[in-house]
């Protein structure tokens, strides 16, 4: 795995060069092929994406030169620092329509400012706890889609284990905010009612850009908390965590996938192949029902979840 993380390092920081270069390639490299990728992995094996995740490696580099932070992170600081990781994700997604998706320098300096604010948490605080299960705006999703994982693997990161957080999601049941939980489904619906803006005209279109994932979490989130009332039950509350968990991922690859092979609905937007002429008619009706069967499968069908990592000795 560390081979894997290294090797996964070296290709984000060509991932970047590309970015500056070949902005084409670029894009289509990180948005068409890694990040369609990843909420499936965060799914089935979180712990490799926790091992290898190439901004993870970076805000670790603080820890392996021997300059990690020594603060101990207190539990509310943790969840203040895990809110404003969510905030941060609501912020930077709708700037894809805008920006991101289209401008690869763009992306790439975005991909800049996380990476030094990993290194800055890591000279922070010890271990992960300011960066991967604090800061990272990615560590929200994280959560909500592995809560069922099929393996666990080593923590390389993290050996030995330092007790960085109080309660490490590495090696503990994953929690996600209830706001979160209720309000990703709709953000993400809401995220693929908006085209995608070129030529330097999405700054105008800002506010359609953040108006409709943000109005969707928020009907998302009312009905989750409307179903929360009606459902005092402990054991159907977290039947309604897995449905809301399983709603939002299939929600993105019920428009995603079709959008890689030029079935999107915009034309051309998130499209890696146009496999149109070649793909038989049926594909974009019948693949978004059997990703969403799977994903509801997945949750509801699967036994009790195991962590994401395997334990390691303490300090």
């Amino acid at each position: 795995m560390k081979i894997l993380s290294s090797l996964l390092w070296f290709t984000g920081l060509a991932e970047l060069i590309a970015l500056f270069l070949w902005p084409t390639v670029g894009l289509h490299a990180f948005w068409n092929v890694l990040i369609p990728a990843a909420p499936a992995l965060f799914a089935v094996a979180p712990g490799v994406w926790r091992n290898i995740c190439p901004l993870g490696t970076t805000g670790q580099l603080p820890r392996k030169i021997g300059m990690s932070g020594r603060t101990e992170l207190t539990s509310a600081q943790s969840r203040r620092l895990q809110g404003i990781g969510v905030v941060l994700l609501l912020a930077i997604v709708p700037l894809r329509h805008v920006v991101l998706n289209l401008d690869g320098p763009a992306t790439a300096t975005a991909m800049i400012v996380l990476a030094l604010l990993a290194i800055g948490m890591g000279l922070k605080a010890p271990g992960k706890s300011g960066w991967c299960t604090g800061l990272c705006p990615v560590h929200p999703v994280e959560k909500l889609y592995g809560i069922k994982p099929a393996v666990h693997f080593q923590n390389h990161h993290c050996q030995p284990c330092v007790k960085c957080t109080p309660l490490c999601p590495d090696t503990h049941s994953p929690t996600s905010h209830n706001a979160f939980v209720g309000g990703f489904a709709g953000y993400i619906y809401g995220w693929f009612q908006v085209p995608d803006w070129a030529d330097g005209v999405g700054w105008s279109h800002l506010p359609t850009a953040y108006a409709w994932p943000l109005g969707g979490f928020l009907a998302g989130w009312l009905l989750y908390r409307l179903l929360q009332s009606l459902l005092p039950k402990e054991n159907q509350r977290k039947q309604l965590l897995l449905a809301f968990s399983a709603a939002a991922i299939s929600c993105y690859y019920w428009f995603r996938l079709p959008a890689l092979f030029g079935y999107g609905p915009f034309p051309g937007d998130g499209m890696l192949i146009d496999l149109r002429d070649t793909l038989p008619a049926w594909f974009p009706v019948v693949t978004p029902y059997l990703t969403t069967l799977f994903f509801f499968a997945w949750f509801f069908r699967r036994a009790p979840h195991r962590t994401w990592m395997k334990p390691q000795f303490l300090l």
